[in-house]
């Protein structure tokens, strides 16, 4: 197969949904040979979980992972706009060869068992496979969905990091923070020291009680790192120490040098991501819950004051959309309802409905697609010299990012 093919066998996997249990990935780990290279000592590997930020921590414990002269690998989902983003050595994207040759290799294993794997029980496992090939010295790894029966959890860490816990996937983890926090606390295992954030008390308690009965040393970051951070938002300086303690725990050398280097240069697309387009600023974000979009308007404050944006809101129904549009619409001067090209997508009007009840009489525009969205936010600031700031789904990130490069996202549903 070539890339193009190996990538729409790939896609075509999301059909199987998504299958929480570590049965498939363990025996692609053994019998892709991955298992003996995790096992040899000559990789650390990093386990992030959580709800919102694990993605920021994880590109700040990268970067300081290379800026210490490591060679790191790193896994994070979902994409922005193209698959190979999600699996990086020393920053590049994983290459079109080994895509290809990787998944070719993985389809042929899995064609004679009785369940195909799932789309990210195969994308972990050529996640892995490059990292063996690449010769990764360091590991960063977020999980994907939960932690205890996620395809990442197959793997013993060096050590384990939990960033903060909020309301997220409750379809599949709970309808309740602390049982949600079980399951992200399902990753600790015997021995292995885990970081974690402050939490909710009934978050914190979970996570107690599954380091206690495990036997994984836990220890709570007590402060922000008191260094500037390359990602905007006083949130990050959190995530920063978070980061910075994963590593420590796993016994990585790193040098305060590497430490304020990493953290200052670290880059992560769709985070407060800031682009000049047409003499406007756009800010990208993919805050796509509650705890996230809050903290994104205290962001907004933070950076911008009383300044009051257009809005390109655009939001997957499946998410908890009145809560998002509570925290984000009172922000704006005026909003752009889009619809996300995905079946999850809540559709413009019906988001529209929703911003209404929540903010009578604020200024909604609709636009049936991404693109055209983009295009009436901008026209909108142009004409009352405001900023644009796009957020409520990162599949509507990437979609924007794709329509600023000229160039088309590849979709996918996880």
């Amino acid at each position: 197969m070539n890339e193009s093919d190996a990538l729409a066998w790939l896609y075509g996997t999301q059909s199987v949904g998504i299958k929480l249990g570590l049965e498939n990935i363990r025996r692609l780990l053994v019998e892709l040979g991955i298992q003996p290279w995790l096992d040899s000592g000559t990789v650390r590997v990093i386990h992030v979980a959580g709800t919102n930020g694990k993605g920021s921590v994880c590109a700040m414990a990268d970067a300081v992972v290379r800026a210490a002269g490591f060679r790191s690998g790193l896994y994070t989902s979902p994409h922005l706009v193209a698959f190979g983003e999600r699996i990086r050595i020393n920053g590049a994207p994983i290459s079109g060869a080994g895509i290809a040759e990787g998944l070719s290799r993985i389809r042929a294993l899995v064609a004679s068992w009785e369940y195909c794997p799932t789309f990210f029980e195969i994308a972990t496992a050529l996640a892995l496979l490059w990292f063996q090939q690449q010769q990764a010295e360091v590991v960063v790894l977020e999980t994907g969905l939960g932690g205890r029966l996620d395809a990442t959890n197959a793997v013993r860490p060096a050590a384990c990091a939990i960033v903060s816990i909020g309301m997220d996937h409750w379809q599949y983890l709970g309808n309740t923070l602390r049982q949600i926090a079980l399951e992200k606390a399902g990753i600790f295992k015997p021995g292995v020291p885990v970081v974690a954030l402050e939490q909710a008390p009934e978050a914190a308690e979970a996570l107690r009680e599954t380091a206690l009965r495990v036997g994984a040393p836990l220890a709570w970051v007590q402060e922000p790192i008191g260094l500037p951070v390359g990602l905007a938002g006083s949130h990050q300086r959190w995530n920063a120490a978070l980061a910075v303690a994963a590593l420590e725990a796993a016994q990585v050398p790193i040098t305060p040098e590497a430490i304020a280097c990493g953290l200052r240069e670290v880059v992560w697309p769709g985070r407060f991501e800031r682009i000049p387009h047409d003499g406007v600023e756009l800010i990208l974000d993919g805050a796509h819950n509650e705890p996230a979009a809050l903290r994104l308007a205290e962001t907004w404050r933070e950076e911008y004051g009383d300044e009051r944006p257009v809005l390109l809101l655009g939001v997957l129904q499946d998410k908890d959309v009145e809560s998002i549009a509570r925290a984000l619409v009172p922000r704006a001067g005026a909003v752009v309802a889009a619809s996300v090209a995905s079946p999850r997508a809540c559709p413009a009007g019906t988001l529209a409905e929703t911003i209404r009840t929540t903010a009578p009489g604020v200024n909604i525009t609709l636009a049936a697609s991404v693109p055209e969205g983009l295009r009436q936010a901008v026209a909108l600031a142009q004409a009352g010299r405001r900023r644009v700031l796009v957020a409520g789904s990162l599949f509507l990130i990437g979609e924007a990012l794709a329509s600023l490069r000229g160039g088309s996202v590849e979709k996918s549903a996880q």
